[in-house]
């Protein structure tokens, strides 16, 4: 894959991450008000659609460009004043996720898509962000590690499903353009 190719694949999924964030948030008053977003959707994909590095990539420049100043977060925000908000864990943990997801892809290879999909989406986009996240809300929101560990089961059945729409439109790309799925290749 030429590099130029390469540049235009990590600017689309940063792009589609950024419109997730205009999709209307959930405001949940626990763990310091992190909002349920769509934009976790947009992590797992750049990494089982690219590939670890580059939907790492992809992720980085998303937030490069929020750290600006960018309202492409749920909600509108954006610019350096994001990272000092009890969500920040989970942007830390963004471009990890990412990774971890394109790596178990890679390591799910011969796995049907759909199911190497799901548990790359729930590894990489659920454990792994959860790992960042949790540390962050409990740091910023100033409460227990285990208060945040409580107050994250109120966002894991939408993750959850995140994870399992995530296969499915892997699955349906798979079924029109399987080179589309680079982290297969």
């Amino acid at each position: 894959m030429t590099a130029d190719r390469s540049l235009v694949h990590i600017a689309i999924h940063a792009a589609f991450i950024g419109a997730l964030g205009f999709l209307p948030l959930v405001s949940i008053p626990l763990m310091g008000g992190v909002p349920i977003t769509a934009q976790t959707l947009g992590v797992m994909l750049a990494g089982v659609m690219l590939g670890p590095v580059r939907g790492a990539l992809a992720v980085l420049l998303f937030l490069f460009i929020v750290a600006l100043g960018a309202p492409l977060l749920a909600g509108g925000r954006g610019g350096i004043g994001v990272f000092y908000a009890p969500s920040v864990g989970f942007l830390i943990g963004f471009p990890v996720a990412a990774f971890v997801c394109g790596a178990m892809m890679r390591v799910l290879r011969s796995q049907p898509i759909f199911t190497a999909t799901l548990v790359s989406s729930v590894v990489g986009g659920i454990i792994v962000l959860y790992v960042f996240g949790i540390p962050g809300i409990a740091i910023m929101a100033q409460t227990s590690l285990l208060e945040a560990v409580a107050g994250m089961l109120a966002y894991l059945p939408g993750d959850i499903l995140k994870a399992f729409a995530a296969a499915a439109i892997v699955g349906a790309v798979e079924r029109g353009r399987p080179d589309a799925i680079l982290s297969r290749q």
